[in-house]
């Protein structure tokens, strides 16, 4: 059985690194310094958008529910 088989090759994932803010290929730093998996690599560069505009849509659903 190859790699593929076992789900260990696919295409490239990326990452944010937010202590060096910088896009890394793969999961290279330690995992409470970077932020993804992201499918590109603009994405990954457009992270910490990303990010905060997903923490804000959940915070409006989350006040949503509550009323």
């Amino acid at each position: 059985m190859g790699k593929k088989e076992w789900g260990i090759e696919g295409p490239p994932e990326f990452w944010f690194n937010t202590r060096t803010h910088e896009v890394e290929v793969g999961p290279q730093s330690l995992s409470i310094d970077r932020i993804g998996p992201f499918e590109t690599r603009a994405e990954a560069e457009h992270g910490p958008e990303i990010v905060a505009e997903r923490a804000r849509r959940w915070a409006e659903e989350d006040e949503a529910e509550d009323s």
